[in-house]
């Protein structure tokens, strides 16, 4: 049953060719034998071409789509290992790709933190040295009020050397001159005589060697600085409208 059922079209035609064959047989041999002979004789007719057709037509076209089968199970096959080669290289190299990504956030992060911590131990080293710095010219301003006798009169006074010139409360005319012409007055020791009540060259220029004294020991931070960069003297030629060297720098913008 299962051979008739596999049989195909091609095989029915080849054994209805044989059925036909052997019937022809059977009426042709019915008259000179009789019907059982002419029986026989159509039936193995039928059968013989049959089996021969069926082999020789059916035969090669069967094995053709077996073959053809073979075949595209084998480029199935192929295609199907192709795909699964292609798959795994692709997830090995979004494996590799996230590794790396990975890594390199690893490394970025260790890298920035190393930074932070450099700038941190910088900016504290920084403030020590900032804080340092402070306390050594603190020592100093303290040492230099214990130890110096600005007004000559061998008794180490402090801030209470000399006399304390006339000060101003304001700027007259709510203009004062610009200190920093002066050699030796910056930004911080204008401010610092602002605070002490000098805003003007002829201020200074009417210093007595008393007052002058007293400014000296009074300049925190910068203790006898006006004795040894001058002040009297240029202040002196600038309250007359006079320029000095250093004056006509600033005033060009060379200086500050």
């Amino acid at each position: 049953m299962k051979y008739i059922s596999e049989m195909g079209p091609c095989g029915w035609i080849s054994w209805l060719i044989g059925l036909v064959a052997g019937l022809l047989v059977f009426w042709v041999s019915l008259a000179a034998v009789g019907w059982l002979p002419s029986l026989f004789a159509g039936l193995s007719v039928a059968a013989f071409l049959g089996l021969v057709l069926s082999n020789l037509m059916c035969g090669r076209k069967a094995e053709a789509v077996a073959d053809a089968d073979h075949a595209g199970a084998g480029v199935a096959a192929v295609a199907s290992g192709t795909v699964a080669a292609k798959s795994a290289e692709e997830a090995a190299a979004a494996k590799a790709a996230e590794e790396a990504a990975a890594a390199k956030a690893a490394e970025e992060a260790a890298a920035a933190k190393a930074a932070e911590e450099a700038a941190a131990a910088k900016a504290a080293e920084e403030a020590a040295a900032a804080k340092a710095a402070e306390e050594a010219a603190a020592a100093k301003a303290a040492e230099e009020a214990a130890t110096s006798d600005f007004d000559g009169d061998l008794i180490f006074e402090g801030e209470n050397e000399g006399t304390r010139p006339k000060a101003l409360t304001a700027p007259r005319d709510g203009k004062p001159d610009n200190l920093k012409e002066i050699k030796g007055i910056g930004v911080k020791l204008e401010t610092l005589c602002n605070e002490l009540g000098f805003y003007h060259f002829d201020q200074i220029a009417n210093w007595t060697a008393d007052e002058l004294a007293w400014v000296n020991a009074n300049l925190t931070g910068f203790k006898g600085r006006a004795t040894r960069d001058n002040w009297i003297e240029q202040a002196k030629i600038l309250a007359a409208g006079g320029e000095t060297e250093f004056s006509k720098r600033v005033d060009e913008g060379k200086v500050y």
